[in-house]
């Protein structure tokens, strides 16, 4: 299925794409779920991509990394020609629509990165051509849909330029890219109506805004989320220090409260989007967001709070501590910016030993889940994978996620 159309608005059309989408930053957790997606709902798929070992292996029909449902989707629309991978910038150009899915990272000082976008097109410019429409999918800094217009006016390619963010948990891509309503964005009504005719593949529920609200959309939606977490994490210390189990208080308030319902568990809030789109949101409000910040100091520094406590009861000194969970949330494989590293770091200047493990993240320096039982003094739960919720050890286990069911009290 490719999409041709008409000159409009002074953007010249033109029927000579053979692919109707290209991905750029195709193979990555938020690229590859979406081109799968696309891909199933008839759509014609190229992912561009620069890490080879991602691509070859998308090609071979295997997913680079868990995500729930789409293994057997993304076989089915390699072998049925609808969706492949390419290092080759040269295969933006035969796309339709172009989405742009990269990292928008914050920087050592917590600034926002905001030529990380720009710096993608710039790229594959000189593939660019008359009549695509160029979606941003990343979570950008307000003002970055603004700036890629300008830049690619001033490289004087006649195309469309639409803000489309996602907002999917990892995990649960193959689920809520066809559930969840689709923000989109753009300056013209002829760039709106193309990126909501895209995703219409997907949902029929499309929330209509302008380029900087909808920007503000995604941050606030990420910050939300991030100080909720915050707001848990700091119950349970309060808690914690009045010698009280949080887990039966929170029982209590959440019991057929729907007002209260939306309180979560305490626990480490961490991965590679929560607490960075809440620094870009300090950032662009010039740091004046007290809620944001003091969330941050919360839940950064929950590792620290939680060894603190266990200094009360233990001598660290003396024991071998076993870290379950390594990834960034339960059911991952990811680990990036999870706060269980952080937490080793600090165990391995207390502790005797500080042994990790993770039945989904990879990593040599990991030992088996049975040789951390068989030799740990002191059990911590980084990470609610479900393989630790029925643990048969007499080894203490610290669990402030209240995975096995034992309370949450440290």
């Amino acid at each position: 299925m490719v999409i041709s159309h008409e000159m409009a608005n002074g953007v010249e059309m033109t029927d000579a794409f053979t692919t109707d989408v290209c991905i750029v930053g195709g193979c990555g957790r938020v690229g590859l779920p979406l081109g799968i997606a696309l891909a199933s709902r008839g759509l014609t798929v190229t992912l561009y991509d620069i890490n080879a070992t991602a691509v070859e292996t998308v090609n071979s029909g295997t997913l680079p990394f868990d995500e729930e449902g789409a293994g057997p989707v993304l076989a089915e629309v390699v072998a049925a020609g609808r969706l492949r991978a390419s290092t080759e910038p040269a295969t933006v150009g035969s796309a339709e629509n172009l989405v742009v899915v990269v990292g928008t990272p914050v920087d050592e000082h917590l600034n926002p990165d905001l030529g990380a976008v720009p710096r993608a097109l710039e790229r594959c410019a000189e593939h660019l051509r008359p009549g695509q429409l160029v979606v941003l999918r990343s979570t950008v800094y307000p003002g970055v849909t603004a700036l890629t217009e300008k830049l690619l006016a001033g490289m004087g390619i006649g195309v469309d330029v639409a803000f489309c963010p996602e907002r999917i948990a990892e995990g649960k891509a193959m689920t809520e890219l066809f559930a969840l309503p689709q923000i989109v964005s753009a300056r013209t009504p002829q760039a709106l109506a193309r990126a909501e005719k895209l995703f219409r593949h997907l949902t029929d529920q499309i929330v209509p805004l302008e380029p900087e609200e909808a920007e503000l959309a995604k941050l606030f939606t990420n910050t939300w989320r991030y100080i909720k977490f915050a707001t848990a994490n700091q119950f349970w210390m309060m808690a914690n220090d009045f010698g009280l189990d949080f887990a039966r208080i929170r029982h209590a308030i959440t019991f057929d409260y729907p007002r209260a319902a939306d309180l979560p568990m305490p626990g480490f809030a961490a991965g590679p989007c929560l607490f960075k789109d809440t620094m870009q949101l300090a950032a662009f409000n010039r740091n004046n967001f007290v809620l944001g910040h003091s969330a941050m100091l919360i839940n950064e520094g929950l590792p620290l709070y939680l060894v603190s406590r266990l200094e009360d009861s233990y001598d660290l000194s003396s024991m071998t501590v076993g870290i379950l969970g390594m990834a960034f949330k339960g059911g991952s494989d990811d680990p990036r910016e999870s706060l269980a590293y952080k937490l080793r770091k600090i165990l391995s200047l207390k502790a005797r030993e500080t042994l990790c493990t993770d039945p989904h993240v990879k990593d040599e320096r990991f030992v088996p889940l049975d040789d951390v039982l068989a030799k740990a003094d002191l059990l911590v739960i980084a990470c609610p994978h479900q393989e630790y919720a029925k643990l048969e050890t007499a080894t203490p286990v610290v669990d402030m996620w209240g995975l096995t069911g034992q309370g949450v009290r440290v």
